[in-house]
């Protein structure tokens, strides 16, 4: 028997949270969780769905910004579900923000945040009817 049942909330290191937001609240359009505690470092809870959360925690990164792999698929990186991918490639086209496709042939691309930590998006459309 599991003991684990679920991913709570996955954290990602920021060198700037105003300038995270501008992209995980302004490009993808999460909202940010104000019934989260404060803490002792600057930072942010985004809600994902079904209580899934990105912790942005401001504090240095040992990970270099430079020089890392273009497809972020062949990176550390954390893995989103969307509904409509073609609405997140819009999101990010119009705000000049540089993905690759897949190569895998499913409906997902990659990205980076500014701080070069990849995002993959996987379009999972749900086909719970209301």
């Amino acid at each position: 028997m599991t003991m684990i049942s679920g991913i709570d909330h996955v954290s990602v290191l920021v060198s700037d949270t105003g300038k995270a937001l501008e992209f995980y609240q302004g490009i993808l359009g999460l909202e940010v969780d104000a019934s989260r505690p404060s803490l002792s470092y600057a930072g942010a809870f985004l809600n994902l769905g079904d209580g899934h959360q990105i912790h942005l925690i401001e504090l240095p990164s040992p990970d270099p910004v430079d020089d890392r792999p273009k497809h972020g698929g062949r990176d550390r990186h954390t893995a989103l579900r969307v509904n409509y991918l073609d609405d997140i490639i819009d999101r990010l086209e119009s705000a000049g923000v540089e993905y690759t496709l897949s190569s895998s042939g499913r409906r997902a691309l990659f990205c980076r945040d500014p701080d070069a930590n990849a995002i993959e998006m996987i379009e999972c459309i749900s086909t719970q009817s209301s």
